[in-house]
């Protein structure tokens, strides 16, 4: 990788903005992670997004729906349009931190950082508005191109609220796209970058059983649903990945509920079982359903019952392009340091970021979050216990900023 040679006018330019407007950032997330919102409940967050772009004199499309918002910077400047995507809701989990700042909203918190992306994106976009505002009186400063600002809700609910802003005109003209994610195995100071599939796709799979029920002293006279429950968590699993070779390995099929009986002495009528079916692979998630459904019904042939199978499709592996993910990584190592740049190891969680690069390349970098000091285990996304160090907000913007500007420079 050759590290891109930063501009010393460039530099100075955003570190004096970066820092003049360190406390309204910190003050901006803080808010949103006091009243965080849940998938398709962003109201507030929406609109306090939306006063924030405003005050910057930056134009807001808000979506019908009234959560979610899109904000173009130099729509008619020439060169390429880049987008930048932060996600904005939170999480049904309680907030157990002591913080001040700790969520005020019984049974929701932003256990996943997503105050954090946007309080990024939208620092990134202030800047590069002011960046090019600059740019007029001083020759040294690097030029602006068109850039758009997509502030998404829903993505921690199925179907994930990607779609929506596709069909809201988030990715119209759109050249690229860099989504940006909190990381707290990574400490602040360090971007994690990838090229090719960094999260997995992510399927809901049920499956009821329906049998004619009957009495425990008689089980000889009825089908026992609870015993072919057993036959399909251990048997299928293994079966499946037989029959879907995947890359690495990088595939599970995992069952975390069964729900059937009321009664120890009778053998229930219905058992339903749930869980998810994860790969990396574009081509295995594509096949996973008919040989999920194949498959299950060869392990319960011997059973005379009724099987049902709800198969719900999630989004798609992320699987980032080659040259958007070099352009954020050289940015990262002109913003910050050839030595902040980290090969970002592939994660089965899921990410609906994934339905943007079925319309356009990017890519989804990784931002530390763990402050270096630290002599603790940092809590984990979807934890109640997670919390950044806020240092991370700077380096966030600062990397946005540098990814746009490199992606926008002349080949």
């Amino acid at each position: 990788m050759k590290e891109v040679a930063s501009s010393p006018a460039l530099d100075e330019f955003l570190t004096t903005l970066v820092r003049s407007h360190a406390e309204e950032t910190i003050a901006f997330r803080r808010q949103l992670h006091m009243f965080p919102e849940l998938s398709q409940q962003e109201f507030q967050t929406t609109s306090m997004i939306a006063t924030r772009l405003e005050v910057a004199d930056l134009p807001v499309r808000i979506n019908p729906s009234r959560v979610g918002l899109l904000s173009d910077i130099a729509a008619d400047a020439p060169g390429p349009r880049i987008a930048l995507r932060a996600d904005i809701d939170a999480l049904p989990i309680t907030d157990s931190k002591s913080a001040h700042y700790s969520s005020r909203v019984p049974g929701v918190t932003h256990a996943c950082g997503h105050d954090a992306h946007t309080t990024i994106v939208l620092g990134a976009g202030i800047a590069l508005d002011a960046l090019r505002r600059a740019g007029h009186d001083n020759p040294d400063l690097p030029r602006v191109g068109p850039v758009r600002l997509i502030f998404q809700p829903s993505e921690e609910k199925a179907p994930g609220g990607a779609r929506a802003m596709i069909e809201a005109g988030g990715l119209d003209d759109v050249e690229a796209i860099i989504g940006m994610h909190c990381d707290p195995t990574l400490t602040v100071g360090q971007i994690g970058v990838r090229t090719g599939a960094i999260t997995s796709a992510v399927d809901c799979v049920e499956i009821v059983l329906h049998g004619p029920g009957g009495h425990t002293a008689r089980p000889h006279l009825t089908v026992d649903l609870l015993e072919a429950a057993g036959h399909v968590l251990v048997n299928l699993p293994a079966r499946v990945l037989e029959r879907l070779p995947s890359a690495e390995g990088h595939a599970r099929l995992v069952f975390a509920m069964v729900e059937g009986g009321h009664a120890p002495n009778v053998i229930p009528t219905q058992v339903r079982i749930a869980g998810t079916f994860r790969t990396l692979n574009r081509e295995v998630w594509e096949a996973a359903r008919e040989v999920i459904t194949s498959t299950l019904n060869e392990v319960l042939a011997p059973y005379p019952i009724t099987i049902e199978v709800n198969y719900d499709s999630g989004p798609p592996p992320v699987v980032n392009d080659a040259s958007v993910t070099d352009v954020v990584a050289r940015a990262a190592a002109s913003a910050l340091g050839p030595q902040a740049v980290i090969a970002a190891e592939p994660s089965l969680g899921g990410e609906d970021f994934s339905f943007y690069l079925d319309h356009v390349k990017g890519t989804y970098c990784r931002l530390g979050v763990t402050s270096p000091d630290s002599t603790q285990t940092p809590a984990a996304l979807h934890t109640s216990m997670f919390d950044i160090d806020e240092r991370a907000l700077a380096v966030g913007v600062r990397t946005l900023v540098y990814a746009v500007l490199e992606a926008q420079k002349p080949q």
